[in-house]
Parts: C-alpha cells; sequence; structure tokens
C-alpha cells in the first residue's frame, strides 16, 4: 500500500491570438510556447513513457488554447516561426565565427540544434497535432487532461450565472469536441472560486443583490468531479500569491491593497491541502470535489526569491540579443541587472537540475511521510503551476519535471495519481465549504477587479444585458447568418481574464485595452445588426461584410451553442 500520492498540475492558457496581431504581441506568444513549453513537455512525457514510466500529471488545456493549437492557421505559422529561429541563431553563428568568440559560438549552435529538435518534434513525431498528442497520452493513461471555462473568464466576477454556466458548459463540449470523452476535472481561472450567497455587483447601477449559485454547483451539473484551490481557501491564514515575482507592476498595485487586507480566518476544524474535500455551499447539495495546492512545495517553485528557476546558472528569461531574440545569459543571481548578467554555461546545468530534482523529490517524500506517520493513512501532494512556467520562464524546466517524475516514480511509498485516481483512491465523504478567493496577490480578485480594470467590468456588465435582450429578442427565429452565435463569440472573447491582468501587470497594457475595446465595438456592432436584422429580416452589404470579417477573424468555438447563453 501507497503512504500517500502525487501530482503535478500544469495549466496551459493563452488568450485568443490567431489574427490579432504577432509580435511583439500577438501569435508569437503561442508560437514561443509551442516552441518553448508544449513540444518539450510532450518530448519529456514521452521519454518517461518509453522508459516505462506514466508521469499520471494532470494537464490543463484551456478550450481557447486547444482551438489555437488545433488552428489549421496556427500550424502553418509556427513552422514559418521555427524557420526565423533557426536562421537568426545561425546568422548569429557566423557572427560568433567572425569575431572569434568560442564558447558563443557553441551556444548559437546549441539554439540551432534546439529549434532544429522541436521542428522535427513537430513535423514528424506529432504530425503537427499538438492536441492529438496529449489526447494520446490521455487515452494511454500517461496523463489526465482537464478543462476550463471557454476562455477563461473570471468566473466570480461575471455578473449573471447564464453566463457562468456558459463558460463552463462551452468549456466541456469543446473538451468532449478535441478529446472525445467528458471532462472529469476543471481547472477554475486563476483558481478563482465563489461560493453561494447573495451577491451585489461591485459596480453601482447594475442592480439589486440576488442569489447566486456557488461554482461548484454549475461544475456538479456539468458532471465535472474535481477542481483546484490555492491552500488558503481551504486552510486560511495569509495567501501566498503566485505572480508578483514575476511582475513588477503587481507591487505597486498590491502596496495601496495591502493596507486594508485581512488574513483569511482559519476554519473551525483545521483542514490540510494533503486530503481531498468534497465542497459544497448549498447545504450539502450538489458537492464536487477539491485538490488543493501544497504550499510548501508549490514555493520551492514559484518563489522568486528561493525558487529554482532563479537558480544564477540557468538561462536568464530577460536578456536577449537582437535582432534574433536569442537568449546567451544566464540568472547569475535574482538581482543582477541586464549588465550584469553572465554568459549562459549548458555544462553547469545538468548538476543543477539533479540537485535541484532530488531536494523536490525529498520534500514530497517527508509530507507524505510526516502525513502518513500522524494520521495512520496516505496523504497526497497536489503541485499546480502555470505550464509556461516550465520552458518559457524557466527554460530547463522541462528537463527538471522529467527527472523530478522520473525520481518519484521509483519511490515505493509514493504513488504517482491523476486526479481521478487519486479520487477514487481517497473516496472523500467530508463535505466542507470554502470562502471566495483565487490564487492572485491577496487571494482575492484584486489584480482583476482593481482602479485600472474596472472601466473594462463595467462594459462587461452593461454587454451581459444587451446579450440577454438580444436573445430575448430573437426569440425562436432562425439564426442563419449565424449573427448570434457571432454575438456570442465575441461575448466569450470580450470575458477573457487575460485582459484585465495584462493590465494590471503592464506586460501587455496597450495590447489588452486594444483587444478588449476591439471585441467590445465588435459585440455593439453585432448587437446592432441583430435588432435592425430582427425589425426588416434582412442584412445590408456593409453588414454582411462586417460579419463574415467577424467570423473569419475570430472563428473559434465553431460549435457554439446559442441555447447555453439563454
Amino acid at each position: 500500500m501507497s503512504k500517500g500520492y502525487f501530482t503535478f498540475v500544469l495549466h496551459s492558457h493563452l488568450p485568443y491570438v490567431i489574427a490579432h496581431g504577432k509580435w511583439p504581441h500577438g501569435l508569437d506568444w503561442l508560437n514561443e510556447a509551442t516552441a518553448e513549453t508544449y513540444i518539450p513537455l510532450l518530448d519529456a512525457l514521452n521519454k518517461l513513457v518509453d522508459e516505462g514510466i506514466k508521469p499520471k500529471i494532470i494537464i490543463g488545456l484551456t478550450p481557447v488554447l486547444t482551438e489555437q493549437l488545433a488552428d489549421k492557421s496556427f500550424k502553418e505559422e509556427f513552422k514559418v516561426y521555427l524557420a526565423q529561429k533557426i536562421e537568426a541563431a545561425q546568422i548569429d553563428e557566423k557572427e560568433f565565427v567572425k569575431e572569434k568568440q568560442e564558447h558563443m559560438i557553441l551556444l548559437a549552435a546549441d539554439w540551432i540544434k534546439f529549434y532544429k529538435s522541436i521542428h522535427d518534434s513537430f513535423i514528424h513525431k506529432y504530425k503537427e497535432d499538438i492536441v492529438g498528442a496529449f489526447r494520446h497520452l490521455q487515452d494511454t493513461g500517461a496523463i489526465e487532461i482537464i478543462t476550463s471555462a471557454a476562455t477563461h473568464g473570471y468566473l466570480p466576477l461575471i455578473g449573471d450565472d447564464t453566463f457562468v454556466k456558459a463558460q463552463v458548459r462551452t468549456g466541456v463540449k469543446n473538451y468532449k469536441k478535441h478529446f472525445g470523452k467528458s471532462p472529469k476535472g476543471i481547472w477554475l481561472p486563476e483558481c478563482a472560486y465563489r461560493p453561494r450567497y447573495k451577491w451585489a455587483y461591485p459596480l453601482s447601477g447594475f442592480g439589486q443583490p440576488k442569489e447566486r449559485a456557488g461554482v461548484e454547483e454549475i461544475l456538479h451539473d456539468e458532471n465535472i468531479d474535481f477542481f483546484i484551490v490555492d491552500s488558503h481557501l481551504l486552510e486560511g491564514g495569509k495567501p501566498v500569491g503566485v505572480y508578483m515575482d514575476r511582475f513588477k507592476a503587481l507591487k505597486t498595485l498590491w502596496e495601496s491593497f495591502e493596507k486594508n487586507f485581512d488574513c483569511q480566518s482559519l476554519p473551525a476544524k483545521p483542514r490540510t491541502s494533503n486530503k481531498i474535500y468534497m465542497v459544497s455551499s448549498a447545504n450539502g447539495k450538489k458537492p464536487v470535489a477539491v485538490l488543493t495546492r501544497d504550499l510548501k512545495t508549490s514555493l520551492q517553485v514559484w518563489s522568486g526569491e528561493y525558487g529554482y528557476p532563479g537558480d544564477g546558472n540557468y538561462l536568464d528569461f530577460h536578456k536577449k540579443r537582437f535582432p534574433g531574440g536569442l537568449r546567451y545569459w544566464k540568472i547569475t543571481t535574482p538581482k543582477s541587472d541586464l549588465g550584469s548578467k553572465m554568459i549562459y554555461w549548458p555544462k553547469d546545468v545538468p548538476q543543477r537540475l539533479e540537485e535541484n530534482a532530488a531536494h523536490f523529490a525529498g520534500l514530497v517524500k517527508s509530507t507524505l511521510m510526516d502525513f502518513y506517520n500522524k494520521n495512520n493513512s496516505p496523504g497526497i501532494v497536489v503541485a499546480p503551476f502555470d505550464c509556461e512556467l516550465f520552458g518559457h520562464w524557466w527554460f530547463e524546466g522541462p528537463r527538471w519535471l522529467y527527472l523530478v517524475i522520473k525520481g518519484l516514480s521509483q519511490d515505493k511509498d509514493i504513488e504517482l495519481a491523476t486526479g481521478t485516481e487519486a479520487i477514487e483512491r481517497f473516496a472523500p465523504t467530508e463535505i466542507i465549504s470554502i470562502p471566495e478567493g483565487s490564487w492572485g496577490e491577496g487571494g482575492f480578485h484584486w489584480i482583476w477587479f482593481n482602479d485600472w480594470t474596472k472601466w473594462t467590468w463595467q462594459s462587461l456588465y452593461e454587454a451581459e444585458a444587451m446579450m440577454k435582450k438580444a436573445l430575448a429578442d430573437s426569440g425562436a427565429i432562425e439564426d442563419k447568418h449565424g449573427l448570434l452565435k457571432q454575438l456570442a463569440r465575441e461575448f466569450l472573447l470580450l470575458q477573457s481574464s487575460d485582459w484585465q491582468f495584462l493590465i494590471s501587470t503592464w506586460s501587455a497594457r496597450d495590447y489588452a485595452e486594444l483587444r478588449f475595446s476591439d471585441h467590445l465595438d465588435r459585440f455593439k456592432r453585432l448587437y446592432s445588426i441583430i435588432e435592425e436584422y430582427l425589425k426588416n429580416n434582412t442584412l445590408s452589404h456593409e453588414d454582411t461584410v462586417f460579419l463574415n470579417d467577424c467570423q473569419k477573424k475570430d472563428a473559434c468555438f465553431q460549435e457554439i451553442d446559442i441555447k447555453d447563453f439563454a
């Protein structure tokens, strides 16, 4: 009998960027994530499988990301991107040869080898089908794929349960389309949860407080078995956010928020993230299991102060050589400015990876053994991360994941388990309630709702009212032109929590504001076209051209069902 269980949860997400810019903001985000994270991760997972090890990790692929990875236009653009990266490395190599920089020549050659390997995996190993490669791993029992809200909408602040359901239901249906089965688990965007209570809009002018269903009730209705939350929602205490070390602008925002912040009160009965509970905010009705982030192990990776990715030997994320944008420097120290970064030495990396992986595995083991010795029953360590941390932010991350999983698989006391398998092993029956919150700084909603982003929520709540009216006015009229479906697509894209996040972090603020405004303008014009169409049953040439442009530019979720929004 195992004395404990372990699983990584890797949440993969990008907003819809196809046909919405390329560089520095747009499609190249998807190209970078695929080249640096998704394919290296697939390679690492398949290497483990080839060695007889089933990794049993949980992979969250958001529906909007899955749609993009499956899009033919992305596949063509990605091949062009890889060719450009190979050419950039070759140009660097020639310049280094001229300058007789022997070590830099080797680094440029490594980049050529890296991108050629990614190209080979994409074309030959995965047949240009990233989604299919993940699906195959799930179908063979190596991993579990979970879904998310359709466009990563921030569910606790959406103003009507109908539209929370639409985000979730569209995500579930999209999962079935791509993976051929129903999802058992879901990643709530930003691990953001809201229980049942009499909810009030955070802005005035949108009506009186109203009874809202707990998010878990909506998940239960869609046959979702589990979701993931941050430790402070379960155990209480001060939340430890996951973003501030990566986005300096958050520190400015946090300083003003922290003055009025109170820690989450401790639950009356102590709880532990090393158990699985059932969550219900409706007097025990419609409970759903919850997996909770283990703080101790997660901080070893997330922390900017002492996390593994900050090791001075690893490749630096920020310093790049232009025009090719390739990286040739190591972190050096976490506080080194760009001018003081030292040259990267790949030969120094393997030993540090081995040491970091062994340390993490040891921490998992000690946590599980402590729990077992105290309770005489197995516990679980759940380690959730943004997938893009591994490879994109932390170049060596996929190799570290491989080493950790391989090491833990060889420990007779620890069993690697997917979410569904863990729930089957634990068969949880204890029903609890948890408070509202997220895994962002402060543990609440302030990254997504603050003085910088209030205007977006004003527009979103107005759009909700317009969406309701458009559907009510349309009644049973056939949507033969696809007007209502496109209105729903623009509505979902408008709800993406990415826009508020990018505004708050200043990482791509202008782009986010432009994208939000663009989808809002498209939504409003489609709404006006629908109202006019209902009066005279015709579309003008100008309106037809506009609709066709929307359908071409924002073409995700072809299976969208307008009834899910009514």
